[in-house]
């Protein structure tokens, strides 16, 4: 058996969305996850950093509900996929090129992020990262999958490319809220990396607006409404278009 020591995690904040419906807050990497409770089952918006990280939040859902749960990963960039061996066994949903993305480039982010925390006088970070296990998705979000947690259907959505290329949402139709990963930033502007399509990313976000949220959860940073997404669109728009 793999045994891991865990600190505790204690920044984490709870944002209620709705009925079932919320948003957990983390101070580090101004970082929000996601959760939709239904009837049979719930679904888990990303697992965060590390499996110290993912098993804080496992263990604040279970405050929650004590549902099965599924996990979708909403791209694949290491802040948001690392925690997810927290959750297993369970089914993991992501593009499949998220899925190709984490198996090719784990490692580097993996290396680059350690270095990070190191030199920021983070050991503690550090050392959670380097011992994290790598967990691949399972099941593929190709452009629309509907996930039936009983009594309720969260729509898991591949908007097109933008964030990097494999980016998906979650819908949840029935409160009105769309998990964006990190297509939205709240707390700074959007990161556009090496691995983005800036060019592309408006439209991604023009299939967000298109849904009529009136919540918009992003990646980072606390829930948005339509305007403030909109107004995102129109930066990167006028940034890259």
């Amino acid at each position: 058996m793999r045994w891991l020591t865990l600190r505790t995690v204690t920044d984490g904040r709870w944002i209620d969305l709705g009925d079932g419906v919320y948003a957990r807050r983390y101070a580090e990497l101004d970082q929000t996850l996601g959760l939709v409770v239904g009837a049979e089952r719930c679904l888990v918006i990303d697992t965060g950093r590390d499996e110290v990280h993912g098993a804080e939040f496992a263990a604040a859902i279970r405050t929650v509900t004590s549902l099965p749960w599924d996990v979708v990963i909403t791209h694949a960039h290491w802040d948001h996929f690392f925690g997810t061996a927290a959750f297993l066994p369970c089914r993991v949903w992501a593009h499949p090129r998220c899925r190709g993305a984490i198996l090719a480039d784990a490692e580097a982010q993996r290396a680059e992020w350690t270095r990070y925390y190191r030199e920021q006088g983070k050991p503690d970070l550090a050392a959670d990262l380097a011992a994290a296990r790598v967990v691949l998705p399972t099941e593929d979000v190709p452009d629309r999958v509907d996930v039936d947690l009983g009594g309720r259907r969260v729509v898991l959505l591949h908007p097109g490319r933008g964030h990097t290329a494999g980016d998906v949402v979650a819908h949840v139709s029935d409160a009105g809220v769309v998990f964006a990963g990190d297509l939205v930033e709240q707390g700074a502007p959007p990161s556009v990396g090496d691995d983005a399509y800036a060019a592309e990313w408006p439209r991604a976000l023009d299939v967000v607006l298109a849904l009529d949220p009136d919540v918009v959860v992003p990646g980072h940073g606390e829930p948005v409404d339509a305007a403030f997404v909109t107004r995102q669109r129109d930066d990167l728009a006028r940034a890259y278009g």
